[in-house]
This record gives structure tokens, sequence and C-alpha cells, in this order.
């Protein structure tokens, strides 16, 4: 018997798919946004990093990252590892300013341990984008370390197995598609390099190396942008002079989603910053957000007026001040679909790509004005690569390529300028003899102006308005079933830690969405008899997607070093963390609630 609830969505989605036939709508489905990704910041908080890091500037470039994210559908998590896992948060969501200072709080309270393990960090990282990854974003993993593993003997550890841990994280990421971006700290000399530059080689990412701290957060901006195919823009480098210095800053279109300007000084700057028409605008603001740390300063310009501002800077005398600019664009490059055809060597090509935003095709010449297109052609066959520059119409780019041997050829186009890049998907040409008369595959998402099929028009002359009552009454319908049958949102994840030996077990997620009406922990403790006491703790669902948990029990439960009275129930929000503590074992129980 199908479930109410399939089909009422059964009986909307035709409605709606009726609907958009009558009224001559296509359909199509949007690429891989590389504006959002979903980011797993990894570091080796062992004894060892102290010499490395001993400002701890390596928690300042964590939030920095986190700081020129956008607020919305970007996902972060962080790991601290030494030979175990010391703390973790799985992936949540960023959707507004509070999320991030969440986020960074917790980059605050990582703390040092003994002993070094590289291969749990990675193990663990591929873990949470496994259990949380969202296929539209685009998946990272930055690691912070400098290669070396010490290992505690009297646990049993062996090189030999670390490393065989280790080869097996990195070829899961390689093959799941997660770039490992890896940052060497080499401030004693004692870096690992080999180790990381092979991590970063076989997943595709990037290796960087530093050997003072203070240069970390540009190293994570040069991250953020090479990920999310954007630019590094070097603004100023000067001296304070502990006056008022002027810095221009540029927004060269109109579809700058947002402008990220970093200051790096480690110490206090004063800002003014003024629109293209000379009006002072507020810092902070509903279109200007201001971070700062003790590394840096960061404003962030959403949606900027395009033309020519100006930042005021006051620094503290002979302070050296460096200022770069991230543009974030809501632009994706697609490249016109090819009509199915066969293809043999001497025949030529046509080529056509252009910029789109929320899958409309973007006008706008100002956007194309200083932009560069190019035809990248990977010969299969050979394993040649070559480039070829295409003509900017002003509102695209056009080219054609003649197709020199009976091969398989891959073509892709890149368009750039001065702030960023995109590259379409690439596209397969094959005129290979050994696939008989060559043909294309791997057809791009189609742009505005290519040739795609509308979705079939059905002959329903007067059933829209009948299928939009019935879509009505069935999401009615449903909204009643819903409340009738109340769930969890989001999951859990669940630390126990051992009060006499302080061994930490790795987090366990716990989806709630198969619980109806209430959950007791221990039933996600697997029902184990030790941890029998928490039978009487127990889990409700809350309003707004909140957690609603009462303790009926002995345990003690502490949320940020406080004992709470949760007899009445006390309200959970997305990545509060709570410490049980058990009375019958010396053993405690942490609790991150994510949604």
């Amino acid at each position: 018997m199908i479930r109410f609830s399939v089909l009422c969505r059964y009986v909307v989605c035709t409605a709606l798919l009726l609907v958009f036939a009558l009224t001559g709508t296509q359909m199509s489905f949007a690429q891989t946004s590389a504006s959002n990704m979903d980011a797993v910041l990894v570091v080796d908080v062992s004894n060892s990093m102290t010499q490395s890091d001993k400002n701890k500037v390596s928690n300042e470039a964590m939030k920095m990252f986190v700081d020129m994210t956008s607020i919305e559908k970007n996902k972060i998590g962080i790991i601290s590892y030494t030979d175990k896992i010391e703390r973790e948060k799985a992936l949540i969501e960023v959707n507004s300013e509070q999320d991030k200072n969440d986020i960074k709080s917790f980059i605050d309270s990582l703390q040092k341990g003994a002993y070094t393990d590289i291969s749990v960090g990675v193990t663990e990282a591929v873990k949470i984008l496994d259990a949380g990854h969202d296929p539209a974003n685009a998946p990272i993993i930055v690691l912070l370390a400098d290669g070396n593993n010490y290992l505690n003997e009297a646990a049993g550890g062996s090189a030999a197995q670390s490393d065989k841990r280790l080869q097996d994280a990195v070829k899961a990421a390689q093959s799941k598609g997660y770039p490992i971006y890896t940052i060497g700290l080499n401030a004693d000399g004692q870096l690992n390099r080999t180790t990381l530059q092979q991590i970063a080689t076989q997943t595709k990412g990037k290796f960087f190396e530093t050997s003072t701290a203070d240069k970390l957060p540009a190293i994570l901006s040069e991250i953020f942008a090479n990920h999310l195919k954007l630019k590094v823009v070097p603004i100023k480098s000067f001296t304070s002079n502990g006056q008022i210095q002027e810095v221009p800053i540029n927004i060269p279109n109109a579809n700058v989603l947002e402008a990220n300007i970093s200051i790096m000084s480690q110490k206090s700057v004063e800002l003014k910053l003024f629109d293209p028409a000379g009006k002072e605008v507020a810092i902070p603001s509903n279109d200007v957000r201001l971070s700062r740390s003790s590394a840096y300063t960061m404003l962030k310009l959403v949606k900027p007026q395009q033309g020519d501002w100006s930042l005021q800077v006051k620094g503290v005398p002979k302070e050296k001040i460096d200022i770069n600019m991230i543009y974030n664009y809501d632009l994706q490059l697609e490249m016109e679909p090819l009509k199915n055809q066969t293809f043999q060597a001497g025949d030529v090509v046509p080529v056509k790509a252009a910029l789109v935003s929320n899958g409309q095709k973007v006008n706008s010449p100002d956007l194309y004005k200083q932009m560069k297109g190019t035809l990248i052609i990977t010969d299969k066959t050979d394993q040649k690569t070559s480039e070829e520059p295409l003509t900017n119409t002003g509102s695209g780019f056009e080219g054609s390529f003649t197709i020199p041997a009976d091969h398989a050829y891959e073509l892709k186009i890149k368009a750039e300028d001065a702030s960023f890049y995109r590259e379409t998907p690439p596209l397969l040409v094959d005129a290979s003899s050994t696939a008989g008369a060559g043909t294309t595959s791997g057809q791009p998402t189609t742009g505005a102006d290519a040739d795609e099929k509308p979705f079939p028009w059905l002959l329903v002359a007067g059933g829209a308005v009948i299928l939009l009552i019935v879509a009505a009454g069935a999401l009615y319908a449903l909204s009643i079933y819903r409340k009738a049958n109340k769930g969890f949102a989001g999951q859990v994840a669940i630390e126990i830690v051992d009060e006499d030996t302080g061994d930490k077990s790795n987090p366990q997620y716990k989806k709630l969405s198969s619980f109806k009406g209430k959950v007791r922990l221990h039933q996600l403790l697997q029902l184990a008899p030790e941890f029998q006491e928490t039978d009487k703790v127990i889990l409700l669902p809350g309003k707004n997607d909140t957690l609603i948990i009462e303790n009926r029990s002995s345990c003690r439960i502490e949320k940020a070093g406080r004992v709470l009275d949760m007899s009445q129930g006390k309200e959970l929000k997305k990545n509060d963390r709570i410490k049980i503590s058990m009375t019958s074992v010396n053993k405690s129980v942490f609790v991150d609630y994510i949604v």
C-alpha cells in the first residue's frame, strides 16, 4: 500500500508538471553551483604543533575561511585530532552570522593533546563528508598539519597500520571527488612534505607550505578562491603611518554576489567605507558585515553596487597592512550542446558558451568586457592538451574545433578575467575508429539559448484549475497527516568519554527522522546495559526544528559548563552541545544536535 505522504507528493508533482505543460514552461535542472561548498577543516592539535603555531594562527585562519563563506547553503565541519579525534563538529549549514559565530567559538575551544596520527584526521573528514555532503555543493577538505606522526606505542599503534589507514582514506577521498588541500607548517624545520604533497596530489587538491603561521590567512584565502574558481585580487600593501590612508575598491559589474575584503594586520585598524556616490556606509550594516580577529579584519559587501568604492584605513604606526579581495559571483559557464551526429577527422565542430545565473543567460556587456574565452582540447588517445582562443561576442564566446585525427577528444571552455574564472563541464567528441561512426557524449547542462526539447505539451484544455485544486487539497491533507505524526528533524552526534582514562569514542551519528513522538537516549546508545540509566533521558521533537530533552534520571546534564535543571524539559537548538554524566559508571555522553 502506498504511504499517504508519498501519494500526496505524487499528486502534487503530477499536478505541477501538467500546469508547466499547459503554460508552456520548460523544465530544466540546475548544475552544481560553484558558489557553494561543503568544507571540512582538519587541524592537528598535538603538542608538536605548539612550536609550529605558537599563537594559534591556524585557528584564526580557519575562522577567516568561515567568515569568507556566504550565509546561504554552505556547510562547514571542524575536526581537531591527535592520535584520536579530540573535538569534532559535523557539517552544519551556514544560514546566519550566528551560525558562523557558533563555528568560530567551537574553533576557539580546541585544545592541544599528546601524540599524532594523521590518518585519524583524514579518515574522519571523509566520514563527515559521506554523512552530510550535499551533491549540489562542492566538497573540500583542508588539512593543517606538519605531516608527522608520533604514535602512542603503549596503545599498540604501529606505523604500518597508520600508513594503511591513511592510504585507504586518501583513496576513498579520491574516488568520491573530495579534494584535500594540505597546509604544511614548518616553523621548526621538521615538516614532512612528502606525505602532505602526496595527499594533495592524489586527491586533486593543492599543497601549501609556510614557515610562519602568520601567512596562514593568505593561504586559506587562496584555497577558498581556488576551490570556488575565484581569484584573490591584491588591493594594496602598505606600512601604516597612523593616519587615514585611502584604499580604492572597484566593483566591476552588477553580478558580484559578495566582495570579501580581508585586511591582514596583527593590530586593530579603524575603517570607514564610502559607496560610488561618495556616501558613507555604516560598518556593520545589513549589506556590510564586519568580522575581526587577532590576525585579520574582514568586510563582506553583500550585492554591492557597481562602481568605485573607497575604503579608509587607519592603522597603528609602522604596522604592515595587506589588503586583498575575493569576489564571489553567482555565475556558471555553460556550453551550448552539440546536436547528436557522427564525427570524423577533418570535421569542424562549432562551440559556444555563455555565462548563466539561476539558469538564465546573463546579458551584461560590462561583465564580458575584460573577459577572455579559451577552448581547452584534450586528446584522450594521446593524452595531450592544447588551447585555442575563442571570440568574445559581448554576450558569450564562440569558436570552432577542427578534428585533426580519428581520436576521442574532450572539450571544455574556460572564461576568466582578473577576478574569477569558470569552466564548463567536459564534452566528449569521439571520432575514434573504435567508436564506429564517431559520436558526442557527456553533453553539458543546457543554457538558455541551447537546443533543448521543451517539456511535452499535454492537451488537457480545461484541466489546469482542477489540477491546482487537487494539488492544494493534497497539500492540506499532507499537513494534517504530518501534524498527527510529528517527527524529528536532523541528527545527533554522540561521543562517549571514559572519565577514568580520558579515552573518547569516535562520534556516532544517529539520524532522528526514523523516530516519531519521542526517543530515549538509551536507544541511541544501542541499549548497552552499562548505560541503562540513560533510558530516562528522553528526546522530543520541538518547534522550528528544535529538540526538547527531559531528564527523569539520576544523570547530571551540563551545557557550556553549567548544570541544567531539565525535569521540565529544555530546548536544544541547532549546534547545541550537552554533556550527560552518569552515576552508575564513570563515563560521560556528549550529544551535539545537528539540523
